[in-house]
């Protein structure tokens, strides 16, 4: 009964130290994760960590990557319509299913847009104003 007892006593505090510890490694990786959003603006340039990883290739539809393997931002021209059918075109910066970028109607007026993959080659969009589009990749 004693041996019983013993490994009674030493189950339950392996237990309570492994689980201690599963706490505080994912309380530390909560705290230092962090995800940056991509922004209209960032079309705009590439900063120098960006272009250490800068990658074209003309055999795929986006004009450039920037990145490491399993963590790339893509860049693309795109085109589509408004929910009036007003044509649009413009540039965006993707990661992952979301991104950013800029359109410009027929008229000239460009737009800050946030975009989300629904298909492939096919985006949907939000204007600054919240206006909504279709877009695909040119």
């Amino acid at each position: 009964m004693k041996i019983y007892l013993f490994f009674l006593f030493l189950f339950f505090f392996s237990c309570k130290e492994t689980s201690s510890n599963s706490e505080e490694t994912n309380s530390f990786y909560q705290e230092t994760e962090t995800v940056e959003k991509i922004t209209p603006d960032d079309i705009e340039t590439i900063t120098p960590e960006e272009a250490k990883t800068f990658h074209t290739n003309k055999e795929y539809e986006y004009e450039y990557r920037t990145g490491y393997s399993g963590n790339y931002e893509y860049n693309y021209d795109i085109i589509g319509q408004d929910e009036d059918g007003n044509e649009v075109t413009g540039n965006i910066n993707i990661e992952d299913k979301y991104g950013a970028g800029k359109i410009e109607d027929k008229y000239g007026n460009e737009y800050d847009i946030e975009v989300e993959w629904y298909d492939y080659g096919k985006l949907k969009g939000t204007d600054e104003n919240g206006i909504y589009y279709e877009l695909t990749v040119e």
